[in-house]
């Protein structure tokens, strides 16, 4: 029942395959057991695509239910006792696992020395099954699928700055609309792209005539060009905050603010959550409680 739902959510043996840390073969071999033992073809699959067959949907919901029972099982056995096991496989944005997991995982560890951890530091959006995700944490993007849950964890505060350099050849604008004729770093991965909208008490203000001289999926490529004054920058608190406070980097329009984002943790929707992935949640919820990154 495993390898077929496997199959269905990842809509190819391959992806079924790498998501079970099982050869091709194994997958094709049990998705044709399971059909000789029942009786019935569950799916229909050609060199090209996949689909599944009414059947095969009626045996999908069943099965996922049973699974689900089976996990509720397990995580209820498993919260009988505080140590963890197993493998726990987590998906960060890079520039945050650096800056603040790397900051929370010892005490993490500490608690679950029997838990071992497979940490991907990525920045692009994974896909749970086929990448065989348990929990993903993600600060911009989130995803519409109803198949996934997602949680927030903690608030994230943005930042516009750029170097002393910079600002003493080219001037500090002193309202949002001076942007437009500034160098500025582009970072894609925000929600509002090029287009900066600024707040303050007397209402917003939206800058959309920016044309990034340098524009980068990698926060810290910006973070490093802002500091050798190519330009401003608005990122994330935590990713600048170093910067801030030696100097390399200054706040600019502090009267202004861009609205920030959130951390979530982003799990398969599943009616029982695995001991392993809520303890991990929890922990999150518990280091960030009461604090803004």
């Amino acid at each position: 029942m495993e390898v077929f739902v496997a199959v269905v959510d990842s809509g190819s043996f391959v992806g079924a395959a790498g998501h079970l840390n099982m050869s091709n073969a194994a997958v094709t071999r049990q998705v044709s057991s399971l059909e000789d033992y029942l009786g019935v073809r569950l799916l229909s699959r050609t060199t090209r695509n996949l689909s599944v067959l009414e059947p095969g949907q009626v045996f999908y919901d069943r099965a996922q239910q049973i699974l689900s029972d089976i996990a509720e099982t397990r995580s209820s056995l498993g919260t009988l006792s505080s140590s963890q096991t197993g493998t726990l496989r987590i998906a960060a944005p890079v520039s945050f696992g650096i800056s603040k997991l790397s900051k929370w995982l010892p005490a993490f560890i500490a608690r679950h020395p029997n838990l071992h951890l497979d940490i991907e530091l990525t920045d692009r959006v994974v896909d749970l099954t086929s990448d065989g995700i348990d929990v993903a944490l993600r600060t911009s993007r989130i995803p519409a699928s109803s198949n996934l849950i997602v949680r927030k964890i903690v608030p994230m505060a943005v930042v516009i700055c750029a170097a002393p350099a910079y600002l003493k050849r080219y001037g500090t604008p002193n309202s949002p609309a001076e942007l437009s004729s500034h160098a500025t770093l582009g970072y894609p991965y925000t929600i509002s792209g090029d287009t900066w909208t600024l707040r303050n008490d007397d209402g917003a203000e939206e800058v959309a005539r920016l044309h990034p001289n340098v524009r980068s999926t990698s926060a810290d490529l910006l973070r490093k060009m802002a500091t050798a004054g190519l330009g401003i920058t608005a990122q994330a608190r935590y990713i600048v905050e170093d910067d801030v406070v030696e100097g390399r980097l200054v706040p600019i329009l502090t009267d202004w603010h861009i609205e920030g984002f959130n951390l979530y943790a982003i799990y398969a929707s599943r009616k029982f959550l695995s001991a392993k992935v809520r303890t991990f949640i929890d922990f999150l919820v518990e280091v960030s409680e009461g604090k803004s990154l």
